[in-house]
């Protein structure tokens, strides 16, 4: 009887690890291995309408959304408040402003340039017959002075009131320096209500068109105003200042020294309807013209206005 074939031996787990294709898990329990771990909890449900998978509930979000909404509240009441002060303060600046430019004006006379007061060539555009252009050439400034003598004596009784601090003049001529022009700046010493209830008589009783108080020349020895003097005076204009302690005024005259026996106020020289030498000359429109345009350089420089024509 043949011998039995020997029993194959056992595969060992290395032979069988060897066996295994090269990257595969071996799934096998080892030796000792206890039954796996299984959880019969029950599992976690959804409703079955519910198309999305949440991870948590949702909190409700309604204290967050109500402080959002006072403090719009309280940023609107704010702002509302805010601008109302503002407002409120803006107003209480605006008077103080003005009053501070009033006293400020009064010290022009000798903070600012006598070329920015009294500019060498000043642009009239329109201001002549007809809205024609004028051009006016500063000849000379007198120096700065006091108010004795400077006036006439009704003259200076009118404007007594207001006192005088100081007397800028100076004297132009036109293009063709046929015509002499005298402006002034006469500086008061008068507070805004002293300056308002002057501005008022002027108006109201109508000063500004009376020969007796016609303001006086400033006459330039060796120029073409040389005798520019009192007989000579043909229109003038006088304008009374609310907004700074200033009147400013104008005289007019021809420079060939002619005298004038019926001046006229530059208020009626300048009427379309005036058929007067003066008026068809143009010397109410210079006196006026001039007179108007050094007001509103003082005014600038005052910064309660706009600029002069002036070059």
């Amino acid at each position: 009887m043949p011998p039995a074939a020997p029993a194959a031996p056992a595969d060992s787990a290395r032979s069988k690890a060897e066996r295994r294709a090269r990257g595969a898990v071996d799934l096998t329990p080892g030796p000792g291995a206890g039954r796996p771990f299984v959880t019969f909890a029950a599992p976690d449900t959804y409703d079955v309408d519910d198309a999305t998978t949440r991870l948590r509930p949702v909190a409700r979000r309604r204290a967050p959304r109500l402080m959002a909404g006072v403090a719009c509240l309280m940023l609107g009441v704010g702002l509302l408040g805010g601008g109302a002060a503002g407002s409120l303060l803006a107003g209480e600046d605006g008077a103080v402003t003005a009053a501070e430019r009033f006293k400020d004006a009064a010290g022009l006379w000798h903070n600012v340039p006598v070329d920015a007061l009294f500019p060498p060539r000043v642009r009239g555009d329109g201001a002549g017959p007809g809205g024609a252009d004028r051009t006016w050439t500063r000849i000379a400034v007198a120096p700065d002075s006091g108010c004795e003598d400077a006036f006439d004596p009704l003259l200076s009784k009118a404007l007594a009131p207001v006192g005088c601090s100081r007397l800028l003049r100076a004297t132009y001529t036109d293009a063709t320096r046929s015509q002499i022009t005298t402006v002034g700046l006469l500086f008061t010493k008068g507070e805004q209500e002293a300056m308002q209830a002057l501005h008022d008589r002027f108006e109201d009783e109508r000063l500004d068109r009376r020969a007796d108080l016609m303001p006086r020349t400033y006459p330039v020895e060796g120029t073409v105003a040389a005798d520019f003097g009192s007989a000579q005076r043909a229109s003038w204009h006088v304008s009374v200042l609310t907004d700074a302690p200033v009147v400013v005024y104008a005289v007019t005259g021809f420079a060939d020294g002619r005298k004038v026996f019926e001046p006229q106020a530059a208020g009626a020289a300048v009427d379309p309807d005036a058929k007067t030498t003066i008026a068809q000359a143009g010397l109410g429109h210079d006196a006026k013209g001039l007179a108007d345009r050094v007001e509103r350089s003082l005014r600038e420089k005052a910064g309660s206005g706009d600029d002069a024509d002036g070059d």
